[in-house]
């Protein structure tokens, strides 16, 4: 969720070298109402580039900033940072890390404005290129009283004339191809000044295989995709089940794809652009249904990854599986810093639901938008593809496209919102190529054991004779309900929530529009994400319950199905982003409503359909029902 409306606000400031001297400038105006709430986390320095810059004055001779790795950097380290030489250490002074080195990071006139495209508003310094993430020197609790204390000159007798302060941070680096250079700022993230650059640290292997994620290609279970990322653009291959091997496939995107205003260059296109390498995909074929395997990927002259086992999902027609939904996680730091945007549930729904994969009881794992919310910051994806290779590198990564992926003005999405920052879904389709009809057709229809999926893009058209329209209709009747009994119907935005926000989070027209299909079609089970918590309806038509569940022997809520009335709708926001609460006077419709960080985990035979919501804090079972029916 957290888009910003598609109005635009026109600022012109002037910016400052790091160390020029200051010079009059336009304040920035007051921010429209519709902008004065952050969509962005609880991270203060997501909108760094947005300040000017000042000059430092009279700085200490003796400053000096170092980074504790001896050589070149490894694939993933915990970088000690020391600043040192500080005459006075202040609450206001902080490093960036910042990539590539050579970012240029003054003389950039009107980068502030574009940070309105984001619907923040927040008051922060402006840099050129946008720094990847930054810590206050006071997170080292030594700092402010001095304890960590150098004698810099001595007098005659001595005794210390000239005494300065130091600090050690410490940074989750990965390796994200490009040069890394620490800064260390005083003034705070109000009035920032530069006080000294790290020497450039650079990755022992930029073009490593890495990151490496699954996904299904057909309803068959006899082919599993592999996608990774790496600095090199020849081919690579995925060598697997003891001798077998494929060649890689290599793309890439630059910015001339981002999505821009030709006199506003978006956050991808400028500041926030960051270059992915090259995004390689191969195809394991000849595999069996529900078994596993082991697999590396990569080649002799770049390296290889590690060795991981996988396990294929069960075939179409099979009689149970299993699997594991949610929406709108990204990403947050595995170190005290702050980033663009933090998603502060992600790190425990992602442990959360590793430890449910060590239960062997997972078959796949459903995203549904709103991915990494790396939003025009580019090098966000790799963060969040660091963070979810424990789980996908195991299991099919199935994904959904979202608002914070696709949605920009001249992208031709139903909503005008510039909440994908300029990426327009070129960098989610890169990283997760779905089994789609083309490119910017997000949308696909798979089956696994007794479950036809159905996942469509809200952000694409869908009104009546659309193209996605169109083919939802066709699949939707092709079902053939003797090998697949459920049908599972998924997308982003919601059709029913209780969420009350700025910014209605249902749109009428979506449900007019959608919603009759779902019905005609007899669809059971329907998932969304985009508000932040877990809700669930009763069997549910324009807005009237059509049926209402029973408790079956063990108290859990059952729908009967084998006498069909509608859908049961489940929103699974719950991934990471901060939580969304609910409306004081409850819906009709809504039975369960949880403002907690988790999951759901789904289990289907050919009878029955159960759904369990997991707190990832806690492995609790918060809300479960069960739909069940005799055949059809």
């Amino acid at each position: 969720m957290g888009f910003a409306p598609s109005r635009r606000v026109g600022v012109l400031l002037v910016l400052l070298g790091l160390c020029a001297a200051c010079s009059a400038q336009l304040p920035p105006p007051a921010p429209p109402a519709m902008l004065h709430e952050s969509f962005a986390g609880k991270s203060e320095f997501r909108t760094v580039n947005r300040r000017p810059l000042e000059s430092c004055r009279n700085p200490s001779p003796y400053l000096s900033i170092n980074a504790s790795t001896a050589g070149p950097l490894p694939d993933e380290a915990f970088v000690n940072v020391t600043v040192g030489g500080v005459f006075m250490p202040r609450g206001s002074h902080w490093v960036a890390m910042i990539t590539p080195s050579n970012s240029s990071v003054s003389g950039c006139p009107l980068s502030g404005v574009n940070y309105l495209e984001t619907g923040d508003t927040a008051k922060l310094p402006l840099l050129c290129h946008y720094p990847v993430k930054a810590q206050r020197a006071k997170s080292d609790p030594g700092y402010l009283g001095c304890k960590k204390a150098t004698c810099q000159k001595r007098d005659a007798s001595g005794g210390c004339q000239v005494r300065t302060c130091g600090a050690t941070l410490t940074f989750h680096v990965i390796n994200f191809r490009t040069d890394v250079e620490f800064v260390f700022f005083a003034g705070g993230f109000q009035t920032p000044c530069l006080l000294k650059r790290s020497g450039v640290l650079r990755f022992a292997n930029p073009a490593k295989p890495l990151s490496g994620h699954l996904s299904s290609t057909d309803s068959s279970a006899t082919s599993m995709r592999i996608t990774w990322v790496s600095g090199d653009g020849r081919p690579q291959q995925v060598q697997y089940a003891g001798g077998r091997a494929a060649a890689s496939v290599a793309t890439t995107f630059t910015r001339k794809d981002m999505c821009s205003f030709s006199v506003l260059p978006s956050p991808a296109k400028d500041f926030g652009w960051h270059d992915p390498g090259y995004i390689h995909s191969a195809v394991m074929t000849g595999l069996q249904p529900s078994q596993s395997y082991d697999y590396r990927y990569g080649s002799d002259s770049v390296g290889w990854s590690d060795t991981t086992k996988f396990r294929t999902p069960p075939a179409a027609g099979s009689d149970e599986t299993s699997f594991v939904i949610y929406g709108d996680m990204g990403k947050a730091p595995l170190d005290p810093s702050v980033e663009h945007y933090i998603q502060p549930g992600s790190i425990a729904v992602t442990g959360a639901v590793a430890k449910e994969m060590q239960t062997g009881k997972v078959d796949s794992i459903f995203h549904i938008g709103d991915i990494s919310y790396a939003t025009g910051f580019l090098v966000e994806w790799d963060f969040f593809l660091h963070l979810i290779r424990p789980l996908a590198s195991q299991v099919s990564y199935m994904t959904a496209i979202g608002n914070h992926e696709r949605d920009y003005a001249g992208s031709g999405s139903v909503y005008v919102t510039p909440d994908s920052g300029g990426e327009c879904g070129v960098a989610y389709e890169s990283y997760f190529p779905m089994p789609t009809a083309g490119k910017d057709k997000p949308w696909y229809a798979i089956e696994q054991g007794s479950i036809h999926f159905i996942v469509m893009s809200t952000e694409h058209a869908w009104s009546e004779k659309s193209e996605q329209y169109n083919w939802m209709e066709k699949d939707l009747s092709s079902v053939d309900r003797s090998r697949t009994p459920w049908v599972i119907f998924i997308g982003h935005r919601p059709m029913y929530s209780s969420n009350v926000g700025i910014i209605p989070s249902v749109d009428p027209d979506f449900v007019a529009s959608v919603e009759p299909l779902l019905l005609n079609n007899k669809v059971d089970l329907v998932f969304f994400g985009h508000v932040h918590n877990y809700e669930r309806t009763c069997a549910v038509y324009k807005g009237k319950c059509r049926g209402m569940p029973r408790k079956d022997a063990s108290g859990i809520d059952t729908y009967d199905n084998s006498n069909y009335t509608a859908p049961v709708h489940a929103i699974v926001g719950a991934g990471g982003f901060s939580l969304d609460g609910f409306s004081l006077i409850p819906q009709s419709w809504s039975l369960s409503r949880i403002s907690e960080f988790g999951y759901a985990r789904v289990h289907a035979t050919k009878t029955s359909v159960l759904v369990q919501f997991v707190s990832s804090g806690t492995m609790e079972i918060r809300d479960q029902f069960r739909i069940v029916k005799g055949g059809r």
